[in-house]
């Protein structure tokens, strides 16, 4: 009915359902309209306006094949692709546009289109042009195409705004209604649908398990975000099943890929947004599942539409939680249909397999001998010259897995530096000490005593401030002329041995004190008393005793001499080598802790003075107030 009306060259507005062959009714008679391409036209005759990219580029493909004798110049522009491929095909010469209201805008603005030849004016899926916003750029375009022009409207839905539209810019237009008289959006007759009320946790695995039904084909999951669509995507792609997702934040020409491999058979399952929902014309698509309840009656409509098209049957499955429920009850009023409650369903429920026919047993993976798609990377991703922030297809996928690849990391070696040139291992000092200790030990057995070597062996304090008792035992051992021995150096709290040369000096010294020892002791110097001489001997012990400290391995043999120390009577007095007593230890002296630098001390500054006055306090003002008032003359009556 549409196309005598179209090829008379009378205004139209068209509504019929979605896959009716909308297309082919007002492009064959734009095409017929405009005639054979000549050479010195290079501007523009007919223009289409669509809403979506992806309907710009079925658009096109349809006018292309139904031209094909003609040899019109179609050009498609949208957006998301580089301009000049679009530039260099306007200043050749074109005798169809389709595209999008934005990029049509942005040609004109750069002067490289001109629409002041248009005399055929489409606009397809109007409804949905108005619904994304764009009608103030649809009317900035009536503004730059002649008023002299033929202008048709499309639409599965016809609502009050098209209207409104349709008696502004359209001269005397008749509507079209096909195959029904009213209804407006009727749902398909050839899709049988099936509404169930699902938990939001289980509605992944009964998508998986419908994906398994017999002779089942291509699958359209819809969703109601861009997320819920990454994310039901990548559960699919998980359990086996070759699927691709479709929505705004994916690149054009990753959204061009997912379509031509779903047109192509490589995925069977394509998961997209409602921009996918509107005039998409993909044969063989069986099933058709609502993952999110639509938010009104059209988008229903639009959505079921995808399948059983042009006569074909195909299967529309709608998941309805159960906080959307009255949102559903008013498209199901709307639309007229019999699912006012929807059965409350699950992935084990009976009816699940009956209805889709799906075999017994199947589980929500896909078996490995039924993985024959080649999946979305087969398909070519064109290189289109894309403009705008960069996209990513399952960027949080692909960091795992370049995350689970990456080699572990090697260990870090950590080497010690002093002044940034590597430190000289230092050898430990309890070795050193352990064989110095020993050497006197051999030397003179009878001034240790046992209680002396228990006392020793208790733990002493491990660090000393730069080594002031062992310094101090060392000094007063080289002051007396008869204890001579090879001094310990200290090089930065490190002990070096003696020399061979120093050894050999100090030895006649070892052998004159080892024969004082073994002489009896005739008498005792004039400057010690024998009351005082058991005293500084006790402290000179004492003294040795802590500066020294003695290893837990030289506990075994010393304990071996001790019956030798014994056998010696204490009460007798020292040798004469210990009578000049040993020069006091030092103290270490008391340290001084700073404060801490982050404590800030502040004292605020004391800006009054002995002149100023104290501020009187509100009571004090009161009482003020009071007596002036009382002090006041009263006037004479």
């Amino acid at each position: 009915m549409a196309l005598p009306l179209a090829l008379s060259g009378q205004d139209l507005i068209g509504q019929a359902r979605t896959g009716t062959g909308k297309t082919y009714a007002f492009g064959i008679a734009m095409l017929q309209s405009i005639g054979k391409p000549r050479k010195n036209r290079k501007k523009p005759r007919g223009l289409v306006i669509v809403p979506t990219r992806e309907l710009a580029v079925q658009v096109s493909e349809d006018l292309v094949t139904a031209a094909g004798k003609l040899g019109s110049r179609v050009l498609t522009v949208y957006g998301g692709r580089a301009y000049e491929p679009q530039i260099e095909a306007l200043k050749a010469g074109v005798d169809v546009i389709v595209g999008t209201p934005g990029r049509l805008l942005d040609l004109v603005k750069q002067k490289h289109l001109d629409l002041s030849q248009i005399t055929s004016l489409v606009l397809d899926e109007a409804d949905r042009m108005l619904d994304l916003g764009f009608l103030p750029d649809i009317e900035r375009i009536f503004k730059l195409i002649p008023e002299e022009r033929q202008t048709m409207l499309f639409s599965a839905t016809m609502p009050g705004e098209i209207v409104a539209l349709s008696r502004k810019y359209l001269n005397r237009p008749t509507h079209v209604r096909a195959e029904h008289d009213s209804g407006e959006g009727e749902a398909t007759p050839q899709v049988r649908q099936l509404v169930w009320r699902a938990h939001r946790m289980d509605k992944i695995e009964i998508v998986a398990r419908l994906l398994q039904a017999d002779g089942r084909g291509l699958t359209m999951v819809f969703c109601e975000t861009k997320r819920a669509c990454d994310m039901v995507a990548e559960q699919l792609d998980t359990r086996g099943f070759a699927v691709a997702a479709v929505h705004g934040d994916l690149g054009q020409g990753q959204r061009e890929q997912a379509l031509r491999a779903f047109r192509n058979g490589k995925i069977d399952v394509l998961v997209a947004t409602d921009v996918a929902a509107r005039g998409i014309d993909i044969d063989d698509v069986t099933h058709v599942v609502n993952y999110d309840a639509p938010t009104d009656d059209k988008t229903y409509v639009h959505r079921i539409g995808r399948t059983g098209r042009a006569g074909r049957t195909g299967i529309a499955v709608t998941f309805v939680e159960w906080e959307e429920l009255t949102r559903w009850k008013m498209i199901n009023q709307m639309l007229g249909l019999d699912f006012a409650e929807p059965e409350e369903t699950y992935s084990t429920s009976p009816h699940v397999y009956s209805e889709l026919n799906i075999p017994e047993g199947t589980k929500g993976v896909l078996p490995h001998a039924a993985r024959s798609r080649a999946g979305l990377s087969a398909e070519r991703l064109e290189d289109l010259g894309e403009t705008g922030r960069t996209r990513t297809r399952g960027r949080r996928r692909d960091e795992r897995e370049e995350r689970e690849e990456r080699p572990a990391r090697a260990p870090r070696q950590r080497r010690r530096t002093r002044g940034g040139k590597p430190a000289v291992e230092t050898p430990t000092v309890e070795t050193q000490e352990a064989e110095l200790v020993d050497a006197k030990t051999e030397e003179t057995p009878a001034i240790i005593t046992t209680e002396e070597i228990q006392a020793a062996a208790e733990p002493k304090r491990a660090r000393t401030r730069r080594g002031a008792a062992s310094s101090a035992i060392e000094q007063a051992l080289s002051d007396t002329p008869e204890a001579a021995e090879p001094t310990v150096k200290r090089v930065r709290g490190r002990r070096v041995e003696p020399t061979e040369t120093e050894v050999a000096q100090v030895e006649p010294a070892r052998a004159r004190r080892t024969r004082a020892e073994a002489a009896p002791v005739e008498s005792e110097p004039a400057e010690v008393t024998e009351s005082e001489q058991p005293a500084r001997t006790t402290r000179a012990r004492r003294a040795r005793v802590e500066a020294e400290p003695v290893s837990e391995s030289l506990q075994a043999p010393q304990a071996a001499q001790a019956p030798q120390v014994v056998q010696q009577p204490v009460a007798e007095p020292e040798p004469s080598f210990l009578a000049t007593p040993p020069p006091p230890v030092r103290q270490e002296p008391e340290r001084i802790i700073p404060p801490s630098p982050f404590a800030v001390i502040f004292q605020s500054p004391d800006l009054a003075t002995d002149d100023d006055d104290i501020a009187p306090s509100a009571a004090s003002e009161r009482k003020q107030q009071r007596r002036q008032q009382q002090r006041r003359p009263r006037r004479a009556g």
